[in-house]
């Protein structure tokens, strides 16, 4: 699912392996770590992405999924925990054949090609989160 090297003490080069699902990916390497706290950044390369986007007159999310060969142009998020668990929140902007750039919160992609990233991990739990009725969200919880 991917490979790493630790670069500095809680700092991690991730590559991920082709045609996996970067959030399950990075979910699945925040648990082998017990990470619970950080940051995410990098580029590479989807062939579909699903973004979410949450409209603040409803409350209520609305997905839309992509399914085309696009170039991560930046990947960017934070690490905290929910439930006990690694909560990633994670943007990502997608170049796109004809150079448009879409992008949002991040869903869930699958890669085609290369991602690398950089994780930073905190030591111990700064924040959890919690629903936040009035927004909608999941929001820190300190």
């Amino acid at each position: 699912m991917y490979k790493y090297t630790e670069a500095a003490p809680g700092i991690f080069i991730l590559s991920l392996d082709n045609h996996v699902e970067i959030v399950e990916a990075l979910t699945a390497f925040c648990l082998e770590k017990e990470i619970l706290a950080g940051t995410v950044s990098g580029l590479g390369a989807v062939s579909e992405a699903t973004f979410r986007f949450l409209d603040p007159g409803t409350l209520k999310y609305v997905d839309r999924t992509f399914a085309e060969q696009m170039e991560i142009t930046n990947l960017t998020g934070n690490i905290s925990q929910k439930d006990g668990k690694p909560y990633l929140h994670i943007h990502l902007t997608a170049g796109r054949r004809d150079y448009t750039c879409i992008g949002g919160h991040l869903l869930c992609a699958r890669i085609n090609g290369a991602c690398e990233l950089v994780l930073q991990a905190w030591p111990g739990v700064f924040a959890g989160r919690r629903a936040d009725p009035s927004t909608g969200l999941n929001m820190y919880k300190f």
